[in-house]
């Protein structure tokens, strides 16, 4: 909260539209809202797309759905005929859904608010607070973005119960309180931060679209493009294991992305929380380009990523990994290759779930004898780029996106009392 040239500590947020002025009125969250009961339908009793009455489960609010939902975009499920609760009270427009538990304090009490329901009937479920504004003292779109900002989380932590699972009630709320400005200040905010979120869910939109055609060209270039004359070989002609170990005890930091995870560069001085001291000896030497191969995945992508080392310094990783050093190939080119459904396939019938079947591995005979149907020199430098292009285009869109979610963040922080 800001200061006026007295020092006096005033009701008003440290950002705020110019021409408003005076205090806004502190107001709890218990004396603000009505609250009503929710149903305890779990997900087998609701279904998608069918005519009858829509169910909002928590889990939707946590993930899924955006602070100011709008029936005619969003989806909720349907409750399923036989499991209509006898007792209920239709959600009505401006009305807000806390979740009331989370293994994260940052999402207890996370809410969303009906903007529009496009006339459908909606009501409460699992584990949601249902609260509604009987007094009018706010606008359709204003309390979804006021009980997601820092200011009223904040309060949030420090009274969620629990050890694993954190949790509030309707009880909480007489402890809590939210800034409410005039309808007009209202009003400003709200239109502002619905602006952000459209244009967040549009960027998301945007970066969906262009990773469905990266697989798409993918798809087409190494399994579908069959008046492109290719050469078929194995793994093995065109890469060697690498088998040599680490005698350098000296590393640094472990690297971040994912193309170098596990990757341990070799310069600086040994950090023993990095990698056991007396196991390091046993770690692999990879170099700029070397393929890293994790052959035991979860089942979630039993055939695993093939990631291409990027650091320009020698680095060292677990003899767990399967190493690989390619010749007489494009390098990114077959980084490309190794994200087709041609590998995925064979993998997928070649690797052994064993005992596991949560597991699949298989073995380095196997891995290397994948027959790769490749195209010519010219022709692998043009696929790799025109895929390295659209690849940098994603990149592009998602650090956009991060700013745009940095800044709705920012407001969050900077616009609420």
């Amino acid at each position: 909260m800001a200061t006026d040239n007295k020092n006096k500590v005033l009701n008003v947020p440290h950002l705020r539209f110019p021409e408003f002025s005076g205090e806004w009125e502190k107001c709890k969250v218990s004396d603000l809202l009505d609250f009503y009961s929710t149903n305890s339908l779990s997900w087998e009793q609701l279904e998608y797309d069918t005519n009858t009455m829509m169910n909002l489960h928590y889990g939707l609010i946590h993930v899924g759905l955006p602070t100011m939902v709008d029936l005619s975009k969003d989806k909720l499920p349907n409750i399923k005929e036989d499991n209509i609760p006898k007792n209920f009270e239709l959600c009505k427009e401006g009305d807000v859904a806390f979740a009331d538990a989370s293994e994260d304090t940052n999402e207890v009490a996370k809410t969303i608010e009906f903007y529009n329901l496009a006339e459908k009937n909606v009501v409460c479920g699992l584990h949601t607070i249902h609260g509604r504004d009987n007094k009018h003292k706010t606008i359709v779109g204003f309390k979804g973005y006021a009980f997601s900002s820092t200011a009223f989380h904040n309060q949030i932590r420090r009274i969620a119960q629990g050890t694993k699972i954190y949790s509030i009630s309707t009880k909480n709320f007489s402890e809590c309180h939210i800034g409410l400005p005039s309808k007009p200040e209202q009003t400003k905010i709200a239109t502002l931060l619905r602006l952000i979120d459209e244009r967040i869910a549009t960027q998301n939109k945007i970066i969906e679209d262009l990773k469905k055609l990266k697989s798409v060209i993918i798809d087409y270039a190494f399994t579908n493009n069959k008046d492109v004359e290719r050469e078929q070989i194995l793994l093995s002609d065109i890469s060697t294991k690498i088998t040599r170990k680490n005698t350098d005890n000296r590393i640094s930091n472990v690297l971040s992305n994912s193309a170098n995870q596990g990757v341990v560069p070799q310069s600086g001085v040994f950090d023993r929380e990095i990698a056991n001291e007396e196991n390091i000896s046993n770690y692999i030497v990879i170099s700029y380009n070397d393929f890293v191969y994790n052959p035991r995945k979860s089942a979630i992508a039993p055939y695993g990523p093939i990631n291409k080392y990027n650091g320009e310094l020698k680095g060292v990783i677990s003899p767990l990994y399967l190493c690989f050093r390619t010749h007489d190939i494009n390098a990114e080119y077959l980084a490309w290759y190794f994200k087709s459904r041609l590998w995925h396939e064979y993998i997928y019938k070649n690797g052994d779930a064993g005992i596991r079947h949560d597991r699949v591995s298989i073995k380095d005979d196997v891995f290397f004898s994948m027959p790769l149907k490749i195209h010519s020199k010219l022709e692998q430098g043009r696929i790799a780029n025109k895929l390295n292009k659209i690849e940098s285009f994603v990149m592009h869109e998602i650090q956009y996106l991060s700013l745009v979610q940095t800044q709705k963040y920012f407001l969050l922080q900077q616009m609420f009392i």
